[in-house]
């Protein structure tokens, strides 16, 4: 099992909690006020998982800029009030970010008995594919 010192653990229910929020947020036609706390703690969790200076070598490397001031600006924009033109530029940020990760994270996912025969189905397995490609969303 892996072992997690105390601010991973707060970390890790701050991230739950952003994405709880967020994701509860969006169903409450996105609401303002939800949005904004759900970006504020999935941010800071992040942080506190990784921490502080991972999460800026992270977010601020050079070929990681356009994806940043996607995510990041998306998060500003909720924050001020805009918040559907917010999410957008935050989902898609998001894809931008972590787009090495899509494969791995496929490639785990196709190995759980049920969903990984759920992804060979004739028109999720195409999708799944694109997905899986590390260059998909370039």
């Amino acid at each position: 099992m892996i072992s997690l010192t105390d601010s991973q653990k707060i970390g890790m229910g701050l991230t739950g909690f952003g994405v709880f929020f967020l994701l509860f947020g969006m169903m409450l036609f996105f609401d303002k006020a939800l949005l904004a706390i759900g970006n504020i703690l999935f941010v800071s969790g992040l942080a506190f998982v990784i921490g502080l200076e991972r999460t800026f070598r992270f977010f601020f490397q050079r070929h990681k800029a356009k994806a940043t001031s996607f995510f990041l600006g998306g998060v500003f924009v909720v924050l001020i009030g805009w918040p559907i033109i917010g999410v957008v530029l935050e989902i898609y940020g998001f894809f931008l970010l972590f787009r090495g990760f899509f494969p791995v994270a496929v490639g785990f996912i196709r190995r759980v008995p049920v969903l990984g025969s759920l992804l060979c189905l004739p028109g999720i397995s195409a999708l799944v594919d694109k997905i899986g490609e590390s260059n998909a969303m370039v």
